[in-house]
């Protein structure tokens, strides 16, 4: 980092690499280099320019995550990771990490709001534990070209839930420019709980993602928003 100025890769040209580059720009972020899928397949270039920068910010696709990973790690430069459907290699990801003595930071949803409804569900479903009379399900509704559904914020937030011990079903709609709405119902006989967030533009997720990088950065190991935000007991 030069003279306090963050210098910031973002893989990925779609729509949020473009809201990410925007929100840093606001930030006084440098934003050094933008890769696309294509960029990032002509793999000693991409190493090149990633060797050159602070911390990259990840928005591509489920396929093409954790090889950018990867990418990242052997290049030393810290990832925050904003795709999702491929938390199902999380595992292996951890060791990649560990072994390289690298920074990861990854969460499926980069918005506070989420993270304020996380801690939320996980307080609901202690309460919840052994009590019975109530049914719980969940709503998320994403724009028409999100392609994993369940969304990656669904299934985090209801891993959250299963504390209470009771079955979390999800209904996922696709409609739309929809940037993301999650809605559980905690439903009784003669009353409901409603808890909710509704994202108004991608922007809430791009301007978290660069508070993640800024935070990422001289760290190693693995990370959540729950770090940033100081939830972790």
């Amino acid at each position: 980092m030069t003279e306090g100025i963050l210098r910031l890769a973002i893989l990925g040209a779609g729509r949020m690499g473009r809201e990410v580059e925007a929100v840093a720009h606001a930030r006084g972020v440098e934003v050094a280099a933008i890769l696309d899928l294509e960029e990032v397949a002509q793999r000693e270039d991409a190493l090149a320019t990633l060797r050159e920068v602070d911390v990259a910010i990840e928005f591509t696709e489920p396929d093409a995550a954790v090889e950018n990973i990867q990418l990242c790690l052997e290049a030393g430069c810290p990832i925050v990771v904003g795709t999702t459907g491929w938390h199902e290699s999380l595992d292996d990801v951890r060791q990649m990490v560990t072994e390289s003595g690298g920074a990861l930071l990854w969460a499926p949803n980069f918005s506070t709001g989420v993270a304020l409804l996380k801690a939320l569900l996980e307080h609901a479903g202690q309460l919840l534990r052994g009590i019975e009379g109530f049914e719980l399900h969940m709503t998320e509704t994403h724009h028409a070209a999100k392609k994993d559904a369940p969304s990656g914020t669904a299934l985090h937030l209801a891993e959250t839930l299963a504390t209470s011990g009771h079955e979390i079903p999800i209904t996922s709609v696709r409609l739309g420019n929809v940037p993301g709405q999650h809605t559980v119902h905690i439903d009784g006989a003669y009353e409901q709980v409603i808890l909710s967030h509704e994202a108004r533009n991608r922007g809430v997720f791009a301007d978290g993602a660069v508070t993640a990088a800024i935070w990422l950065t001289g760290r190693t190991g693995v990370f959540t928003m729950d770090d940033v935000m100081g939830l972790v007991q």
